[in-house]
């Protein structure tokens, strides 16, 4: 399972819960990386990997910091490249060379299947992921969580990607929704940003790459310990209100 630390508990978090007004939310949206797939510690695995003429437990722990370190600044460039209009290029790189390698084999963040299957008989729900379309719906296929979403929104859907509010704006006009009727759920600040960029409302998770404090001060509304704790707050949610 993804990182998740104790700082964020759910009691501590209840006071924010009263901040997102559920009753007027018609709408989920999700990242992927590090929020419903467990990139995270896939990630990690790997350069624990390399590192293990460390040993096995200093090799974990050092793999676990730089993959977290990293985030900030590669989602800075990745940032950079959008503006420049470089993206495109890199990803098509990346795409070969992921897909060539490895293939297309995701492991999903722990007890998040009940929570989606829960949370999709009350609210559509929406993939909003800088990923690209072909591993998206792979990783949706190969969890069974296809028929919940019936909006994917990817690195080739809009010309503009997070943390510019263009996906999540996307997403919510593709639902027939206003996106403050939204909430984006994910695990770095990227996904906050363009949430609020956008108007939505922002949950973030620390089963992924962020940290709570940076997250909080990227706008967040709530911070979760893991995208699975939303099923223990699904009792506060009304039922959605009628699509007009």
């Amino acid at each position: 399972m993804g990182r998740a630390t104790g700082a964020a508990s759910l009691n501590e978090n209840a006071r924010h819960l009263c901040h997102i007004p559920f009753d007027q939310v018609r709408a989920w949206l999700f990242d992927l990386d590090g929020t419903l797939m467990d990139t995270d510690d896939q990630s990690v695995a790997v350069l624990a990997r390399r590192l293990r003429f460390l040993g096995a437990a200093r090799a974990q722990q050092l793999a676990r910091r730089l993959i977290m370190f990293s985030e900030t600044p590669s989602n800075a460039a990745l940032t950079f490249l959008d503006v420049l209009h470089l993206d495109s290029a890199a990803f098509a790189l990346e795409k070969r060379f992921t897909h060539a390698r490895h293939g297309y084999s995701f492991k999903i963040i722990e007890g998040t299947t009940p929570m989606l299957t829960q949370l999709g008989r009350r609210y559509p729900l929406a993939v909003v992921s800088t990923r690209g379309a072909a591993a998206a719906e792979a990783f949706l296929a190969q969890h069974n969580l296809t028929p919940l979403f019936p909006v994917v929104v990817t690195r080739e859907t809009t010309r503009r990607l997070k943390p510019h509010p263009a996906p999540v704006q996307y997403a919510a006009q593709a639902l027939g929704l206003k996106p403050e009727e939204c909430v984006m759920v994910g695990d770095t600040t990227v996904d906050i940003v363009s949430a609020r960029r956008a108007g939505a409302w922002a949950i973030g998770v620390l089963c992924g790459f962020g940290e709570e404090k940076e997250l909080w001060r990227a706008g967040a509304h709530l911070v979760l310990p893991s995208t699975a704790d939303l099923l223990a707050i699904q009792a506060l949610f009304p039922e959605a209100p009628a699509q007009a």
